[in-house]
């Protein structure tokens, strides 16, 4: 491909369009009366199944990731994560379109100059040995293509959610990396982060009782001139940006995959920013032993960032339950006049705990707590979700 990433921005109306092959050559829960009593340190997900306490580094080891696309959320969130606490990774090269950008944070990071990359030589990262894997930070659209390309460099690859924009592209970006037996891990960061792992065992353990009802949202109001608001680019509105995460919610916590899927949008405000993405959109879900869920995402109001499972003995709640740090939970259940327990993590330790389980995953050889066919499935829920809204009715899945 040539330009820059700006300019490939400006032909996603055009080349984009193309086919993209055309395109390319968890622990026991602690019952507690005392809201204070102290919480033990959360056990994350074994790639090999079950629980397992963190760990330090694999003999020594360090994955060495190239950021793909400098912007917020690798800018923000990701590289000071890695930089802050991560054990297992570190920062050994960039690739963007801008070079005085990249060269700022070369600086910052400690990586070479002779270690950044722009769109146009992106293949060249295959002869850094530095570089074990990637991490795409991109607008949706480009994941595809940028991971297919690494994984053909010979990199594994650290994707950002939503995995692609349709279910062909995620079909293909597992495709490449088994070809090239490269490891593929969606960032999901929830499904690392230890209060809703605590939620997650509250449930399988009977707490709650029987699972009857998820309740979940997550929307903000957007401004004007985002990325996000392109279809080619973004994929779709709110429901891939943010209603993903009560999506994957709703999935984790019941443990099952949903059999129908309901659901409706709407655009409210005609000021132009929404006339190529949904505004509003909710949906429900009916899973194979009765869960039913609602739930709602919007770019026209801050309209929570919560979920409440409630089962036939009690209920979880986590509010805010999606953001960076801050994650609270409150549940009651058998045998406990309540629970509550603050946030464990504070910014940036979720990107910290996201790096380093890929990097064990690949010191290791194990498969990833997220790997391409998580991406995959929940893109196959997108669809139908808006298929039910186009077509106005429901949809088996």
């Amino acid at each position: 491909m040539t330009g820059s990433r700006r300019s490939f921005l400006g032909l996603l109306g055009g080349a984009a369009a193309l086919p993209l092959a055309e395109r390319l050559a968890l622990s026991k829960p602690l019952r507690l009366n005392d809201a204070t009593a102290s919480v033990p340190e959360p056990r994350v997900p074994s790639p090999l199944g079950g629980t397992q306490p963190p760990q330090g580094p694999v003999g020594g080891g360090k994955i060495g990731y190239a950021i793909v696309g400098l912007g917020r959320i690798s800018m923000g969130q990701f590289m000071p994560g890695v930089k802050a606490s991560a054990q297992r990774s570190r920062i050994t090269a960039l690739v963007s379109g801008h070079r005085d950008k990249a060269e700022r944070m070369a600086a910052q990071y400690g990586v070479p100059r002779n270690a950044i990359y722009n769109y146009q030589n992106y293949e060249q990262i295959a002869h850094n040995a530095n570089i074990d894997a990637v991490y795409i930070a991109l607008p949706n659209g480009m994941h595809a293509e940028y991971t297919i390309r690494a994984a053909q460099s010979g990199k594994h690859v650290l994707c950002e959610k939503p995995m692609a924009n349709s279910v062909a592209e995620c079909e293909q970006m597992i495709a490449a990396c088994k070809r090239a037996q490269r490891k593929l891990m969606i960032a999901y960061r929830c499904r690392l982060e230890p209060t809703n792992l605590r939620a997650v065992q509250l449930i399988r353990d009977g707490y709650v009782g029987k699972l009857q009802i998820i309740d979940t949202g997550f929307g903000f109001t957007i401004a004007s001139g985002e990325w996000r608001l392109n279809k080619k680019m973004a994929g779709g509105g709110p429901m891939v940006d943010v209603g993903i995460y009560s999506l994957q919610a709703c999935r984790y916590l019941s443990g099952e995959e949903p059999v129908e899927v309901s659901a409706n949008w709407s655009v409210i405000d005609r000021d132009g920013r929404f006339t190529q993405v949904e505004e509003n959109l909710n949906w429900t879900m009916r899973f194979p032993s009765g869960v039913l869920t609602t739930c709602y995402t919007s770019y026209g109001a801050n309209c929570g960032n919560t979920y409440r499972a409630t089962g036939s003995k009690g209920w979880v709640e986590l509010g805010p339950a999606f953001t960076y740090d801050g994650i609270r939970m409150r549940s009651e259940g058998v045998g406990s006049t309540g629970i509550a327990q603050p946030a464990t993590d504070r910014y940036p330790d979720q990107f910290s705990r996201e790096a380093d389980h890929f990097a064990e995953c690949i010191l290791g050889d194990h498969q990833p707590v997220t790997p391409g066919e998580e991406g995959l499935r929940d893109e196959k829920l997108i669809q139908a979700i808006y298929q039910s809204c186009q077509e106005n009715r429901p949809i088996k899945v």
